[in-house]
Parts: C-alpha cells; sequence; structure tokens
C-alpha cells in the first residue's frame, strides 16, 4: 500500500523512524527496483548547522524543503545523487535522507547499475542506493505518493537504533546530534 501524504505530516525525528521498514519503490524504462529503507538521518533546517536549509536558507536546490512535506529532495554530492523526503511543515525546511535500503525488487536491475559487488555493498549508503534503484536529480520535487517513485509500507522493525550522523565533521554541535537511525542489526546499514 502507497503511503498518504497524511503519514509524511510527522515530526522530522519521527518520520525518519516510522520509515525504517519503509518499500522505496522507482519504475524506470529499464524495470522496477526497490528496497526497504534500512537507514535514515533527519535534518531539522533552520536550528541545524549540517542542514542544507540551515537558518532558514532558500536557495533554488533548497526551495522544495519550504513546501508541504512527502516530496523529493534530491541533490548532488560529490558524483552522487542523494535522495530525501521532505518534512516539516510548509515554511520550516527539513528533511530526511534515506542512508540505505535492502533490495528487495529488480535485483538484477541493481546488480546491472552498480557493477560487480557485493551484496551488501550494492545499496549501503545514500549514493549507492540513488544508483541501484534509478533515483537521479529528474526525480527533484516529485511527489512520493505516485509513481514513478514511490514509498509503500513494508514491514515493523523489530529493533531501531540511534546515533550521531555520518559525514558532518563540519557542522558545529550538530556533527553530535542522534539523529541518524538504522533497523538494528541489518547488513546492509552503511557503518
Amino acid at each position: 500500500m502507497i503511503l498518504t501524504r497524511d503519514f509524511y505530516e510527522k515530526p522530522t525525528l519521527e518520520l525518519a523512524k516510522a520509515l525504517l521498514g519503509c518499500e522505496l519503490i522507482k519504475e524506470t524504462v529499464d524495470g522496477l527496483a526497490s528496497g526497504y529503507i534500512v537507514e535514515t538521518e533527519a535534518y531539522l533546517g533552520p536550528i541545524d548547522q549540517a542542514a542544507h536549509s540551515f537558518n532558514n536558507k532558500r536557495t533554488k536546490r533548497t526551495e522544495v524543503m519550504f513546501g508541504p512535506s512527502g516530496y523529493t529532495y534530491t541533490y548532488v554530492m560529490h558524483t552522487h545523487c542523494l535522495f530525501n523526503v521532505v518534512s516539516g511543515q510548509i515554511g520550516l525546511p527539513e528533511a530526511v535522507l534515506i542512508r540505505a535500503v535492502e533490495p528487495v525488487e529488480g535485483l538484477e536491475l541493481i546488480r546491472l547499475r552498480r557493477g560487480d559487488k557485493k551484496e551488501k555493498d550494492l545499496t549501503n549508503g545514500p549514493g549507492k542506493l540513488t544508483k541501484a534503484l534509478g533515483i537521479n536529480q529528474g526525480d527533484y520535487g516529485r511527489l512520493l505518493d505516485v509513481p514513478p517513485l514511490y514509498i509503500q509500507t513494508g514491514y515493523q522493525p523489530e529493533h531501531i537504533s540511534q546515533g550521531k550522523r555520518i559525514g558532518i565533521d563540519n557542522s558545529g554541535d550538530a556533527r553530535d546530534y542522534p539523529w541518524r537511525f538504522w533497523v538494528t542489526g541489518n547488513k546492509y546499514v552503511s557503518k
């Protein structure tokens, strides 16, 4: 069952946990690929020095985060496209970064896109999962309750772990915020 818009209308930290176990799906001309979300990071824009929208910084890149929740915020970091779910209220630019998924459908397509990798290395990072599923900058601003990019119910994780976010060492005190969540013991978690 595809998640409805009201699912995304939770506080960002709550949404980051609620997305764990949900299935992220992308349909392309090459076929469908999907994975259960097993790792997320919350970014609370206005108060979060690690967020692109810190201090309500409004740019062409961050514009979608100022709108309603349940939309796609994609951006390129180095050479990788990263996928986020817009959260928060209108005018409150927050998002949840999807850091890792456990492949569900389209494993052959995922392997083709990712090359000769160990199974656990196919989707265990934010750039890896977007390449594996075919998510790209063209998905920016897409509503997440209709194909070709959507999230549906999956499973309820037994245990969720929480800790510091990864790769944000230059973000002041925000580097220590425990806003990373993952399915405990899942081999697809990035670290």
